[in-house]
């Protein structure tokens, strides 16, 4: 047999189709090329994609040449490119697409892989001889102190002093110090001993780590029971075998309290993987794990990209949360992802919540995952009392009632920490003229049926607009009938800050939401400012999510009730794992933890079932209701959306679609429900108006077939190009 004459390229573009090419000059095509990065003309742009599979062109086509291959072997192979291939099928996106998401940009441009080695800082010369002449107490002579003893790993120094950094560059500056390249695993910190692992850990640490091939296991752990030190002895033990772990967490503000605490116990670099670093180290932090370098990785979604040539592990905390769901571009799940993952490199993945997503529970109740309990807290701490407040016809300021601020003032005279949760930033929601009802929306997002109001921020001076970011000073005056009695509805963070900041002007009060955590470790700044002292904090749901605060007593929930109607099939489920949640940060130390939810819905059975009989039983009566409305798990959907300038042309798209999916759903004999086109319940965002499409079926495999069946067509449809249309499979809410 002839060998090939071209290699078919995935290309990061939105086509379903893979390209012909010519190998590069002097090359030949063949079965090597599979995975390689490959730089390729496409119309008058340069493009870097995978190479997919060597072939013949098709019949009539004269393929152009590659350019040249960036790397001398493929980046993406075996597991990996197995894994990338399924999520491609499962997404029922371009594979190239897939491929492109997969890398760091650097990479994805077609930059060669980078230097993977570590950094360490020592005394030069001159700073050990003029040691004397630095300022006792300061913190470039505690650095330099510490360097006399000889180099040191910039992870160690993490652990051993605070805001090093910034000496270290005062020290460089002097030619005092400087930072030198060391081998990856020199530069480990010496592990240190943790706490014994109590007779719940202990039988969970041996379900994982004698699990033999794929095993999925859920770790269903009430807050503050120690799944994290459960992580710990199970990495430790991976790492003992010689092979790689990978720990995904939910937001970029819970990796450097994981990272802490991992680098000071396993003593192997832990390597960090979010959208909040340079590009340039991300970079070097997937290639490192391309190498086997990097032992333990702990990133938020798009670390489920990894690669893992010696897989161990792969830990996905706080299961549960929505994050983990991409919500543009390729609408991938992270979870799901890290479970294929496990399936292809057969070997365990450990999910673990305090508040289990409902699929995940009912395939551990099924039998399909392996089920591990801790149902008790970790060493001397106690579940918090849970006590629903019933503010109907109570005075309230900024959404706080009179008894709540009389707790929270006793809590603080007792030298605790108190927590108000309220999940909208800013300082109000809406601004609404007192004389004639006129309020301010978006004229991006707004039509004629439907208002999209912007929210208040900066002590009532500016509107945003949380859905497109939108922004425009307020106005002085009414729009509409030139009055002055503007006035700011509702409660946000901001407005809490103001109020409690003027009322307890004597302890810190602090606030946590997007807008005071958007820079660099913002969010551990803030925590550590306020440390063990008393004082209050003021956040979203950003403090939700696996933080240790030791010396939090009280938390108050303000807003319960804009989560008890919701909409949203999964509303009730998004809010009982919030309240349970929130209300497990207090109480987790020896000072026993008091939860406060202030409702005008005081007899709703959603809080009773959490306060009587806990998540578990919620869970089991939310299950009960999605079976009967055959909704997740017990269904499988997929969301068709389409945005356009004008409406007609989103809905005519989708009304070609549906068209297609039913004579494919009726061929193909599967048995798919389509519902709509309909408008979407938030009609128009940024400038676009916006329709959609729902497809649900009984069997995962009816539906995809059914997709996989009609999507073709719908690229060749002319109403495509006249509007921006994507599919999500398994869509975490129909907005």
């Amino acid at each position: 047999m002839p060998p090939p004459t071209c290699l078919r390229v995935a290309l990061p573009v939105p086509l379903p189709r893979l390209f012909d090419y010519l190998p590069p000059a002097g090359t030949g095509a063949g079965p090597g090329d599979v995975g390689r990065r490959v730089r390729v003309p496409f119309g008058p742009r340069e493009l870097v994609g995978g190479g997919a599979a060597p072939g013949e062109p098709e019949p009539g086509v004269e393929p152009r040449p590659a350019l040249g291959f960036p790397d001398p072997e493929p980046l993406f192979s075996g597991e990996l490119l197995d894994s990338l291939r399924w999520l491609a099928r499962y997404t029922h996106a371009p594979l190239g697409e897939v491929l492109a998401t997969a890398l760091p940009a650097p990479l994805r441009n077609g930059e060669p892989l980078p230097d993977t080695h570590a950094w360490a800082w020592h005394l030069t010369k001159a700073g050990a001889t003029g040691l004397g002449g630095l300022r006792r107490g300061g913190r470039p002579r505690a650095l330099a102190e510490r360097l006399a003893a000889g180099p040191c790993g910039e992870d160690q120094l993490d652990l051993e002093l605070e805001d090093w950094r910034e000496a270290a560059r005062a020290l460089a500056r002097r030619g005092y110090a400087e930072r030198v390249a060391v081998p990856a695993r020199a530069a480990a910190p010496a592990p240190r001993p943790g706490p014994e692992p109590n007779p719940e850990q202990q039988e969970a640490i041996a379900a994982i780590t004698t699990a033999r091939g794929f095993t999925p296991l859920l770790l269903e752990g009430v807050t503050g029971s120690g799944k994290t030190e459960v992580y710990l002895h199970a990495i430790a033990q991976c790492l003992a075998r010689g092979r790689q772990a990978l720990v995904l967490v939910p937001e970029i503000g819970l990796t450097p309290q994981t990272l802490e605490r991992f680098r000071a116990r396993l003593g192997v670099p832990v390597h960090a993987l979010h959208s909040g670093l340079a590009d340039g180290e991300r970079a070097r932090v997937w290639t490192a794990a391309w190498r086997g370098e990097a032992r333990v990785i702990v990133g938020t979604r798009s670390a489920g990209f990894t690669p893992l040539p010696e897989a161990g592990l792969i830990v996905v905390d706080e299961e549960h949360d929505g994050s983990y769901k991409q919500q543009d571009g390729i609408r991938y799940p992270a979870r799901d992802l890290a479970l294929a993952r496990g399936k292809a490199l057969d070997g365990p993945v450990l999910l673990g919540s305090a508040t289990p997503s409902l699929e995940t529970l009912h395939n551990a109740r099924a039998g399909r995952y392996r089920h591990l309990r801790l149902r008790r807290r970790a060493g001397e701490a106690r579940p918090p009392a849970v006590r629903i407040v019933d503010v109907r016809k109570r005075p309230l300021q900024a959404g706080l009632a009179p008894e709540t601020l009389q707790m929270m003032e006793a809590a603080l005279r007792d030298g605790g920490q108190v927590l108000v949760f309220k999940n909208r930033r800013g300082y109000a929601p809406v601004l609404l003229c007192h004389d004639c009802g006129w309020s301010a929306h978006c004229p991006r997002c707004s039509t004629q049926v439907q208002a999209t109001p912007m929210t208040v921020h900066a002590g009532g001076g500016r509107l945003v607009c949380h859905h497109c970011g939108h922004r425009q000073p307020r106005p002085q005056a009414c729009p509409a009938c030139a009055s002055l009695a503007l006035q700011p509805q509702g409660v946000g963070t901001e407005r809490l800050e103001e109020l409690l900041a003027e009322r307890f002007s004597a302890w810190p009060v602090l606030r946590i939401d997007r807008g005071t955590t958007a820079r660099r470790d913002g969010l551990q700044k803030l925590l550590a400012e306020l440390g063990d002292a008393p004082g209050i904090l003021v956040g979203t749901q950003i403090l939700a999510k696996g933080h240790d605060l030791p010396n939090l007593t009280r938390v108050v929930v303000v807003g319960v009730d804009e989560g008890l109607f919701s909409s949203d099939f999964r509303g009730g489920e998004k809010l009982a794992q919030l309240l349970v949640q929130v209300a497990g940060r207090a109480g987790r130390a020896r000072k026993p933890g008091e939860v406060w939810w202030q409702t005008h819905h005081p007899d709703h059975p959603l809080l009773h079932a959490l306060i009587s009989g806990g998540y578990d039983s919620f869970a089991t009566a939310e299950l009960e209701l999605r079976r009967a409305a055959a909704f997740p798990p017990f269904a499988h959907l997929a969301l068709m959306r389409a945005e356009a300038a004008r409406a007609e042309a989103a809905g005519a798209f989708l009304r070609a679609a549906r068209q297609r999916l039913e004579q494919a759903a009726q061929a193909g004999g599967h048995a798919v429900e389509l519902h709509g086109p309909v408008t979407a319940p938030m009609a128009r965002r940024a400038g676009h108006y916006r329709m959609q499409l729902l497809l649900s079926a009984t069997q995962r495999r009816a539906l995809h077939a059914c997709l996989d069946a009609a999507l073709p067509a719908l690229y060749a449809l002319p109403e495509a190009r006249r509007t921006r249309w994507s599919l999500d499979v398994d869509p975490q809410d129909l907005y």
